[in-house]
């Protein structure tokens, strides 16, 4: 077996160990780190016995292998010059500083710019937060509490001026369960200075590892003597550099207040009335390739930095209900069910259906995860909408026997819909609904992405909107519609949500193999369903949302993307909610959106080519609206 390069075998009998990264997922190729997105750095470890066997199995101290274990260190190393880092592209070094930073006291890692290019590339959006700092303290003298994160200096960034600690306070008893290491100098050479920080296989890199190499050292120790056998092993990262951290985005009113606000952290309570909406496609990971985002870093495409970078967005939106699409069954069970748990979630999750998508390993399939506060609501009722079993009953009713197994090749395409309904635990009810339930229907799906089947995505969206409307009739409760519709705004399943119908001229309708959507009358709903972020252009709302006016598409007053890859970049996401009348013979409960988060620009995604990036771990963003239940006398 060829050693991977720069590797040492050790000069011994007894045992070889071979080191490597094992992938750039494990964070050697380009090591990323800030206060909320941590990187674990585990090596693969490669014991050859000397019968030639091989194991890859962690060899302790108190279970020795042959009489032998496996000892680890970890070294910081560190050059007598101090490293500065460009804010935009953090492997280069600053060569410049923007002196409007220091000036406005945002954090200093957010001033230094690796070239003249670099920043003027960057100063439309770089100059947002001097905008941002000089309103903040205008407003109160105190810099303004964002969605997530705070511009001060425990961000990500922090100084990146790292000096020599006068101890290692800072390394975390989860590197080693040795006690807190002291600055002993464990080899000086060449003005670099190495620093134990770590005696575990796995280690964490901290603050004061950013803008230096680490080293992890492997060496065969013998049990009895405990003597090192030949030489240790070693492998270098690359220099540890600070995550970049987004610009955090605000949800601003549109409720007629001319002021953009933002979201009171420690400011809504139960009673407060309203609740907020979280719909985001967080990109599987099966699908976030170097083929297919080779503009993106592949550490930044890494599962283990981006499911990170994800939870610190989502948990930072505050959301009371929050629907994911693309969550593959295994993150959801081992990542995002457990850590939203810890932020008072309850997780429901549908798995799409594996007819096409199985490809050996059930567990990356990807599927639907709705989330919801405890504290905001209770589970009342699920149900799974299944469009592969839709498919089957159609080509059952209405295809001959002859044709059904090449209708239903283009019909089943694994998609499915999570729809909940909850009971909120607050109330807006007037005094003539004294203890009246106040319930919600969420509905959140993944709609078929494949553009040359218009026919079977229109089927899709049409099927799910009658289910919605048998549970509309039944329990006479409002509703939200949320999802990936794979569908820009105009298109015959955008008409069909939006507008309850589509026109039949619509050239979409054209394309229906199986005449599955004829007649075209049958095409409607009854649904009163409204795009949440189309209230972004109600008139009469201030000067203040004249620039989310300017990135909302005039002709369907919808966004003018909610995916941005180097590609394509659209609108194929959507929160639609039940807003006017239901039925003609009463009124129904019907919502209003209260405040929505602000859309990105496009021209600030475009400085790392377009999503993924470094910053946003999705191709697609996510929306994110606040609304308010208002009931209705009834007829």
């Amino acid at each position: 077996m060829a050693d991977p390069p720069g590797i040492r075998r050790p000069d011994c009998g007894v045992a070889a160990v071979v080191l490597s990264s094992g992938n750039e997922a494990s964070g050697f190729s380009g090591v990323r780190l800030d206060s909320h997105c941590r990187c674990e750095l585990t090596p693969y470890v490669l014991l050859r016995r000397p019968d030639k066997t091989v194991t890859t199995d962690d060899v302790l101290e108190s279970a020795p292998l042959d009489g032998h274990y496996l000892k680890y260190k970890w070294y910081r190393i560190q050059s007598d010059k101090k490293v500065t880092l460009c804010s935009i592209h953090p492997s280069e070094q600053a060569t410049l500083q923007c002196l409007g930073c220091v000036k406005a006291k945002i954090p200093v890692s957010k001033s230094y710019h690796c070239s003249p290019k670099c920043f003027s590339d960057a100063w439309q959006h770089h100059r947002v937060l001097h905008d941002r700092a000089a309103s903040a303290v205008n407003e109160n003298g105190n810099e303004e509490e964002e969605l997530f994160g705070r511009f001060n200096s425990t961000s990500s960034g922090g100084s990146l001026n790292a000096s020599l600690p006068s101890s290692a306070s800072s390394a975390s008893l989860t590197n080693g369960s040795a006690p807190l290491y002291p600055a002993a100098v464990a080899q000086r050479s060449g003005g670099e200075t190495w620093f134990e920080v770590g005696r575990s296989k796995t280690y964490t890199p901290t603050a004061d590892d950013i803008g230096h190499v680490l080293k992890f050292e492997c060496v065969v120790v013998d049990a009895e003597t405990k003597l090192s056998i030949g030489h240790a092993n070693t492998i270098l990262t690359s220099r540890v550099i600070p995550a970049p951290s987004p610009s955090p985005r605000r949800l601003i009113p549109v409720n007629g207040a001319d002021v953009i606000g933002h979201i009171e952290i420690d400011g809504r309570t139960p009673s407060s009335g309203t609740f907020t909406v979280l719909s985001y496609n967080i990109l599987s990971d099966a699908y976030a390739t170097s083929e297919l985002y080779s503009y993106c870093p592949s550490w930044a495409l890494s599962w283990p930095y981006r499911r990170q970078n994800l939870l610190r967005e989502i948990v930072g939106y505050r959301a009371d209900i929050v629907c994911l699409q693309e969550v593959q069954s295994d993150h959801f069970e081992e990542f995002f069910a457990p850590e939203l748990d810890k932020h008072g979630y309850q997780a429901l999750y549908k798995r799409k259906t594996n007819e096409v998508s199985y490809n050996g390993n059930p567990q990356t399939i990807d599927g639907c995860a709705t989330f919801f506060r405890r504290d905001r609501f209770s589970h009342v009722k699920k149900y799974e909408v299944e469009f592969n079993k839709a498919a089957q009953s159609l080509t059952d009713a209405m295809i001959p026997s002859t044709q059904k197994k090449t209708a239903l090749s283009r019909l089943v395409k694994d998609n499915v819909a999570l729809i909940v309904v909850l009971e909120a635990k607050f109330s807006n009810q007037g005094a003539d609904n004294p203890g009246k339930r106040q319930l919600l229907c969420v509905a959140n799906t993944h709609v078929n992405v494949h553009q040359e089947s218009k026919d079977v995505k229109l089927w899709q969206v049409h099927t799910l909107l009658k289910g919605l409307e048998k549970i509309a009739a039944s329990a006479d409760i409002p509703m939200l519609v949320c999802g990936d519709f794979n569908s820009i705004p105009g298109s015959a399943p955008h008409a069909l949500l939006a507008m309850g119908k589509v026109d039949p001229m619509n050239p979409e309708l054209a394309v229906d193999p199986l005449n599955i959507l004829r007649p075209h009358s049958k095409l409607i709903h009854q649904l009163p369903l409204v795009s949440a972020y189309s209230s972004f252009a109600r008139p009469g709302l201030g000067l203040t949302l004249e620039q989310q006016r300017r990135r909302l598409d005039p002709s369907t007053n919808e966004p003018l993307f909610t995916y941005c890859t180097r590609d394509f970049t659209g609108t194929l996401d959507y929160i639609f909610y039940t807003g006017r009348l239901l039925r003609d013979h009463f009124f129904a409960d019907s919502l209003t959106v209260e405040s929505l988060l602000e859309l990105l620009d496009e021209e600030s995604l475009r400085k790392d080519t377009a999503l993924p990036s470094p910053e946003w771990s999705s191709d697609h963003i996510a929306l994110l609206a606040e609304f308010r239940c208002k009931s209705r006398a009834r007829r």
